[in-house]
């Protein structure tokens, strides 16, 4: 934590620290890091706490934090585009689902692209603003 602390207060104002194995989408561990000053993003890994109840917590903690979350894939993808939404929908503003060379990637992608499509002039694009950095 002691590292996190220090990466945060020299550097976290100017880029993304995103805690991934730091805080595992648990909200304790995430309680833990906001508390301490500890990074100023977490990795969402939809799959990786145990229930969905879970993850949209952690997002909510997260984002009354200040903190940016990122909805990610994890190894064993499948070509489900659930991920896709569900960033749209919980406003997480960015995705990690790899690079767009394999089937199941390009899905997610896909998925995207459909959404922006079905809202038009409503689908907002945060630009560097998603970044939450000064």
């Amino acid at each position: 934590w002691e590292g996190w602390q220090k990466l945060t207060k020299r550097l976290g104002d100017k880029v993304q620290l995103v805690g991934d194995d730091l805080f595992v989408t648990n909200t304790e561990r995430l309680s833990k890091g906001i508390e301490l000053g500890a990074g100023n993003a977490i990795l969402i890994k939809l799959n990786q706490i145990g229930s969905v109840s879970e993850t949209l917590e952690a997002i909510k903690m997260a984002h009354k934090a200040g903190y940016t979350a990122i909805s990610s894939h994890r190894s064993g993808e499948t070509a489900d585009t659930t991920i896709a939404d569900l960033a749209v929908a919980l406003n997480t503003c960015q995705i990690k689902t790899g690079a767009p060379s394999r089937s199941e990637r390009v899905a997610k992608y896909n998925q995207l692209l459909r959404i922006e499509e079905q809202l038009g002039d409503s689908a907002v694009y945060p630009g560097i603003k998603a970044f939450n950095v000064k």
